[in-house]
């Protein structure tokens, strides 16, 4: 005798269900999860309603010791589960399940024929190839941990969404739970859901196996880290992602005090931390304003480098954004409190610091451990209609391959040059940077012609540090005329690094000469736009 099952598209051959169908919300499971986490309380209470499953593996192992009734997925196709589990949802009995439509008679009459009952839950989620890429495993490790049947039944899944619920997020378990039915609305908003997430996935996988983006295609696969209050400016809707695949990155520092976080919060802590990365192992601290700099310093202490930063530049820092390479301590902490700031970020905070700056419940802590840790991979700029990508821009130390015309600098001179081209290179074009030892005097940048840039980095100079000795200017590109060096000069400047390559470079090395100006030629610019 033939015992039909009740489901959404009507009564099909299939297996009995235990108790009346027309009670539950769901009738016909397909589970089949890598992250288990929430699935047993989710999964039971639709089973104890009658609600059959058929399942995979692990997850059927689970399901059944927490004492849930479960069909392997070989009951339903009718084929062992094969190569360590490569080979189990990759058959017709399963898609056939998945892909009928309910208004097409031969898709209902397929079913029948092959004693099918459609699904009407799927829950997947898939392989943790981004924990994986953490593990340092050979390349035939990491390979199999490449999903490809739960990409496969996923998608089958969303593209049914009319009458299937697909959940592939741990998160939305409850709310569904919740819900006495879902709408149209709710599973197509899960069904999305899925398609970013497999689309992610794969991203992932893809700039994996081919870092260098020469493909045709390419996308960019994040995780939602927060929504953000707005954007640039409050008619403006934002979200922060962090990217899947990144192991260093913003997402991992700990806040530990203060508002939440703002869309030009996090550009500006960006810019800052990119530009701490180029000074090493000493302690060093970054102001940053507006996604430039305004005050770079390095020392041998670092309450001496953020003293030095925050009054490179006393008046562009308020409201700023702080960057410190170090653990703050309270001397730090008792320079940084006297001011309004956004955000500082840190590697830590010891106690008697986070004590002085709990006085502004406002200001933003971030505990970033991992901050030198890492480096950027690529740059990512929107344009109409698309977007740009880009290898991050990397500033060379010190090199003998770089012309100097003059005298030849000692070791200490070669360190403090080094650090005006490292500062420079992270200012927005066209860009000028002004230093004396070990901290930035005036930085000019966003100029539209250079000459403005040396004019007004040479101001800021002469108004914040009048007593500066050795002035050392670095700029971003090539002096397209001499009157730059004729400016530099005035202001007092005895060094300039610069990258060269302008047709009039013998006229601006005979004005340098001329002058008594020393020059560094690198051959390499560092523009940003």
């Amino acid at each position: 005798m033939m015992i039909y099952a009740c489901s959404l598209l009507g009564l099909v051959p299939g297996i009995a269900l235990t108790k009346d169908c027309e009670n539950i919300m769901f009738k016909n499971a397909l589970i089949s999860c890598a992250n288990k986490e929430g699935l047993v309380e989710f999964v039971k209470p639709l089973a104890a309603g009658g609600m059959r499953i058929v399942s995979t593996g692990g997850t059927a192992k689970t399901l059944r010791e927490a004492g849930i009734e479960v069909h392997s997925v070989s009951d339903q196709t009718g084929f062992p589960e094969v190569m360590d589990g490569r080979v189990k949802t990759l058959h017709p009995n399963i898609h056939m399940a998945l892909l009928a439509r309910d208004h097409k008679p031969e898709d209902l009459e397929t079913l029948k024929q092959n004693g099918l009952q459609p699904f009407d839950l799927v829950v997947g989620n898939l392989y943790a190839f981004e924990d994986a890429l953490t593990r340092n495993l050979d390349d035939r490790e990491l390979t199999e941990f490449i999903d490809i049947g739960g990409p496969s039944f996923l998608r089958a899944s969303a593209k049914s969404y009319e009458r299937i619920t697909v959940v592939c997020d741990p998160a939305d378990y409850q709310w569904i739970s919740e819900k006495k039915e879902l709408t149209l609305q709710d599973r197509c908003y899960l069904a999305a859901k899925l398609y970013s997430h497999t689309s992610s996935y794969d991203t992932m996988i893809s700039h994996q196996l081919n870092s260098d983006f020469q493909q045709e295609d390419i996308g960019f696969g994040g995780r939602r880290v927060s929504d953000l209050r707005y954007g640039e400016n409050p008619h403006q809707k934002a979200t922060w992602f962090r990217e899947l695949g990144a192991e260093w990155g913003l997402h991992q520092a700990e806040i530990l005090q203060g508002k939440a976080l703002s869309y030009n919060n996090l550009l500006d802590l960006n810019a800052a931390a990119e530009t701490l990365l180029s000074f090493g192992d000493r302690a060093a601290c970054v102001s940053v304003k507006h996604l430039n700099p305004c005050g770079v310093a390095v020392a041998d202490r670092i309450e001496s480098a953020v003293k030095q930063s925050l009054s490179a530049d006393p008046m562009s820092v308020f409201g700023g954004i702080i960057a410190i390479n170090k653990s703050v301590n309270k001397a730090s902490a008792e320079a940084l409190v006297d001011l309004f700031l956004e955000c500082v970020v840190a590697t830590d905070f010891d106690s008697e610091a986070l004590a002085v700056l709990q006085k502004k419940k406002n200001l933003r802590l971030l505990k970033w451990p991992q901050m030198m840790m890492g480096q950027p991979r690529r740059g990512v700029r929107s344009i109409c209609g698309g977007f740009l990508v880009q290898s991050a821009d990397q500033v060379k130390d010190w090199s003998d391959d770089w012309t100097v015309v003059g005298e030849a600098p000692d070791p200490a001179m070669k360190a403090r040059i080094e650090f005006a081209w490292k500062v420079c290179a992270h200012l927005k074009s066209n860009a000028i940077a002004v230093t004396s030892g070990d901290h930035t005097t005036g930085l000019g940048m966003g100029q539209v012609n250079r000459v403005d840039a040396v004019a007004h980095a040479l101001e800021r100079s002469k108004k914040f540090h009048p007593e500066a000795k050795e002035l050392i200017l670095a700029s971003d590109a090539f002096f397209p005329f001499p009157d730059s060096i004729e400016v530099a000069h005035q202001g007092g400047v005895k060094w300039i690094i610069q990258p060269g390559g302008s047709i009039k470079d013998d006229e601006v090395i005979a004005a340098a000469k001329r002058l008594g100006v020393n020059m560094v030629l690198t051959g390499q610019r560092h523009f940003q736009h």
